[in-house]
């Protein structure tokens, strides 16, 4: 029997991919399966993005005068219909699963201990484990950080109604994608980053991030001493260049992240945060045990977690395969997808227009906020990376990342035909690319 500690995409692709292989597979899972993604990430945050975006685009046609008024989130029943579509995937997730021939075992803790694995406490022989147990909010010791207003991702959910003034706590994407979604339900919004936000991000999609934050105070390199209250939050209070003050709040939201939930996995090596550290072909350092997903550390991303658990369990299967860490395709959920991707090139010449109008653009052309189209090249053609900010900018980088790893090249471009009309501006670009290297190259 083989068995998989944890129910998220790592996991349930994994025992899947196993147990059409023919093997005995076990699942185990103490909360929901779907993990993180379903029920903490990237659904709740599509689900209240759709509603964000919706708002924020009536806004836009009330200021042309096209409609005469906005509509208003009901906040309760928005977290009510969410989760109802939660469970209904939850189920479609459990039946997939368990047709597929695994057996699902819920509401029990795995546990590792070395190459002995326990359900609950009860020890369990195995032929191989695979360790998907995800990932937790990294939440800060911060003084008030119990009070009651005070949310991660994972708790937000317990909240019945809007605060009148939030502050987030973080500077990364998650932080970012809370912001616009609070801002545009016409909460007061403050997000306090510890250092500079969105750090790391190309400059081009933070200048965008931030414009279409526009009404969102960004408080950088700002330290929280303390969040504020009795029983209750009141504020935030923070410390700039010697200086104290206290940002008034009626709810604080902790985005600061997330941390490897291997608190239960004993045994293997793990890094500095607790990941489980695996080599290219997800084993960890004991033999017949394998690792996949957020447990083994950033980047916290659903497709890499699935693309893990395949190659995991391809290898417990005896196919050699190794999981390819280049060009990563990530995202940013604002009113645009702020998608990007790239191999870090310090040499490659870049070239960035706005985004072309189009389907979800048109009427964003008065405002000037059609998006991005950036491509990063090199002088033989190589594309180093891509910035794709529009209404399809996920799938734009998603499959651009395939043909970068696949070694397709900007002169590559010069057949490709495209759908009319398009908000997609990475295609033209690589073809204008491709025409200057070759013009360099006769001159």
């Amino acid at each position: 029997m083989i068995l998989v500690l944890g129910g998220g995409p790592a996991g349930r692709i994994g025992a899947i991919r196993l147990a059409a292989a023919g093997k005995d597979v076990t699942l185990v899972e103490a909360g929901g399966i779907g993990g993180q993604c379903l029920h903490y990430g990237c659904m709740p945050v599509c689900a209240l993005n759709d509603a964000a975006r919706f708002v924020r685009s009536a806004e836009r046609f009330k200021d042309l005068g096209i409609i005469d008024s906005t509509p208003s989130v009901v906040f309760p029943r928005l977290l009510k219909e969410m989760q109802a579509i939660q469970q209904k995937i939850a189920r479609i997730l459990d039946s997939e699963t368990k047709e597929a021939g695994v057996t699902i075992v819920y509401g029990k803790h795995g546990r590792l201990s070395g190459r002995q694995v326990f359900i609950g406490d009860e020890p369990v022989d195995s032929d191989a484990v695979l360790v998907t147990t995800g990932s937790r909010p990294n939440v800060p010791k911060v003084e008030g950080i119990g009070l009651h207003g005070v949310f991660s991702p994972h708790t937000l959910w317990s909240a019945r109604k809007l605060p009148e003034s939030i502050v987030i706590i973080g500077g990364g994407v998650m932080a970012a994608e809370f912001a616009y979604i609070f801002r545009a339900f016409g909460n007061e919004v403050t997000l306090v980053a510890r250092s500079t936000f969105l750090k790391g991000i190309d400059r081009h999609l933070r200048s965008l991030a931030v414009k279409q934050l526009d009404g969102v105070a960004i408080l950088e390199n700002t330290p929280i001493l303390s969040i504020e209250g009795c029983s209750e939050v009141t504020g935030v209070r923070i410390g700039t260049g010697g200086a104290e003050s206290t940002i008034p709040a009626d709810a604080v939201l902790i985005a600061t992240g997330l941390v490897p939930r291997s608190e239960a996995i004993e045994g293997v090596m793990k890094g500095q945060i607790g990941e489980v550290i695996v080599n290219d072909r997800m084993q960890t350092s004991v033999p017949g045990v394998y690792a996949a997903g957020d447990v083994t550390g950033p980047p916290y991303l659903t497709p890499v977690a699935r693309m893990q658990g395949a190659v995991a369990a391809d290898n417990i299967l005896g196919i050699d395969r190794k999981f390819d860490r280049r060009f990563i395709p990530q995202s940013i959920s604002l009113g645009h997808e702020l998608a990007f991707c790239g191999n870090g090139s310090e040499t490659a010449g870049s070239i960035a227009i706005p985004g072309p109008a189009g389907p979800g653009t048109f009427w964003d052309v008065p405002f000037g906020d059609t998006g991005l189209a950036k491509v990063s090249v090199e002088d033989g053609g190589a594309i180093a990376g891509i910035c794709a900010a529009g209404p399809g900018g996920g799938l734009i980088a998603g499959y651009l990342s395939f043909l970068m790893k696949e070694g397709y090249t900007a002169h590559d471009f010069e057949e490709f035909l495209e759908v009319h009309p398009s908000t997609d501006g990475v295609y033209g670009l690589l073809k204008y690319a491709s025409a200057l290297l070759k013009k360099r190259e006769n001159v």
